[in-house]
């Protein structure tokens, strides 16, 4: 059996180096196992906001960016979109960091002739752009969900059972996040379709989902605290999300006839719809 998985593209955002639930260990993990033509950093890739507030930095966050380095060097095409996490980026916008291109926004198009527009999406939160304290405050509340999740599932894993995100499962049963979460979804898919493009791809609110929204086809990779999510482009130009929950040597056998071709080793989970 391959131990590479190689896509034509490759989107993650939201990993938050520089905070302690950042799930470093597995996005290294899933970047020691993939290749890809295109590799998309599709904002919040460095909590800016956190360590402002407080100083983190594990060495797996440091393993990280020179993994990402590396990939560039050896001639992956990295394109950095800033978040608003990281917004300090965004002066660098049309410049070239080592190999690594830095863009507000990219149009990018799948083997199958699909356009789809990239962006992080954070100019579509009406919190962050129009009351950025709140959203700061948001963020703490946040991070405070997030310790307190990932001392629940110490305890879980001692029992024998598996990762559930406290986080995720408050943001769904609060009827406005679930609300936001809509909004935001429409409001970046009626950007996509504006323009006359095919779809969107983007990040910022954690919801890993592809789903087709007034014509156009709107996919969010995710993030690397919560579910730990990417999406992919096959060969063929197919999106697809994939799920990291478990490192690559524990989950690759058990999944080996999910796709027939050798050269895309299967992951734990790899479907078109929701993430889990």
């Amino acid at each position: 059996m391959a131990n590479e998985l190689r896509f034509r593209s490759i989107w993650i955002s939201d990993v938050h180096l520089g905070t302690s639930g950042c799930q470093a260990e597995y996005l290294l993990d899933f970047l020691k196992h993939t290749e890809c033509d295109h590799l998309y950093l599709v904002g919040d890739i460095i909590d800016g906001w956190a360590l402002k507030r407080n100083w983190y930095w594990h060495q797996s966050h440091n393993d990280v960016i020179q993994k990402v380095l590396r990939k560039a060097r050896k001639g992956t095409q990295v394109t950095f979109i800033p978040g608003n996490h990281d917004e300090a980026a965004r002066q660098f916008i049309g410049l070239m960091f080592g190999e690594i291109k830095i863009e507000d926004e990219v149009i990018h198009t799948t083997a199958n002739g699909k356009r789809y527009l990239v962006l992080h999406g954070d100019q579509f939160d009406a919190v962050v752009q129009c009351a950025k304290w709140l959203a700061i405050v948001g963020d703490r509340a946040y991070g405070i969900t997030l310790k307190l999740n990932h001392w629940f599932n110490r305890a879980r894993a001692r029992m024998g059972l598996g990762y559930w995100s406290l986080s995720q499962y408050l943001k769904h049963k609060v009827k406005k996040a679930v609300n936001f979460v809509t909004d935001f979804e429409e409001a970046v898919a009626a950007e996509a379709k504006n323009r006359g493009l095919d779809g969107v791809i983007c990040g910022h609110i954690h919801k890993a989902e592809m789903r087709e929204i007034n014509g156009v086809m709107y996919c969010n990779d995710g993030d690397w605290v919560e579910s730990l999510t990417a999406l992919i482009e096959l060969p063929n130009g197919e999106l697809k999300i994939i799920n990291w929950q478990k490192l690559y040597g524990e989950q690759a056998e058990q999944l080996a006839a999910l796709l027939p071709s050798p050269s895309l080793t299967p992951v734990l989970q790899l479907n078109k719809g929701n993430a889990a």
